[in-house]
């Protein structure tokens, strides 16, 4: 039991204390993912990963330089050196899509209830049946639009600006 014991204590105490690199990716539907294991962010992503700073190296690059890592908003740049420029893209890039998916959902619609007054004028079975295939197929792709116009609205009024404040860009950045 003794002999162990000497070996035990010597790894207790020449451990130091290591935090986990921290890898940052964003999907193609703008959601932004966090892991501090590489092999758990997808293959098609890890060309674009980030590492972000972790707290063991900001503590050492705040001692080695005596001063403090640059604080939220500091010329004009974010925590990772974003600006202005890069966090109205994402705002413009969701208004974009929002518009287009609402756009589409009316034109959808449109659509839809034009059937609906085919279908109730027809005479026909066999038209009929043609016709009610169609209408839920132009419901079916509402329903996508709709979930597609709830995270556009998500992502513009939720995850942008708490992606925002994680990263200590300038909340006016966000407005138009």
């Amino acid at each position: 039991m003794m002999k162990y014991t000497l070996p035990i204590i010597l790894v207790i105490l020449l451990s130091q204390p290591s935090f986990a690199q921290v890898y940052k990716w964003v999907d193609e539907k703008g959601g932004v993912h966090f892991t501090d294991d590489i092999t758990q962010v997808p293959e098609r992503y890890r060309p674009q990963i980030e590492k972000l700073e972790t707290p063991e190296e900001s503590s050492n690059r705040k001692l080695e330089t005596g001063s403090a890592p640059a604080k939220k908003g500091d010329n004009g740049k974010d925590r990772l050196g974003r600006g202005q420029d890069y966090w109205k893209g994402r705002i413009e890039e969701w208004k974009k899509r929002l518009k287009e998916y609402q756009e589409r959902e009316i034109n959808l619609r449109i659509k839809y209830n034009e059937l609906t007054e085919r279908f109730n004028n027809s005479k026909s079975t066999s038209e009929r049946a043609s016709l009610r295939r169609e209408r839920d197929e132009v419901k079916s792709q509402m329903e996508t639009c709709k979930s597609q116009i709830d995270e556009a609205k998500q992502m513009l009024e939720k995850k942008i600006p708490e992606e925002a404040e994680i990263f200590g860009a300038k909340p006016e950045w966000l407005k138009e």
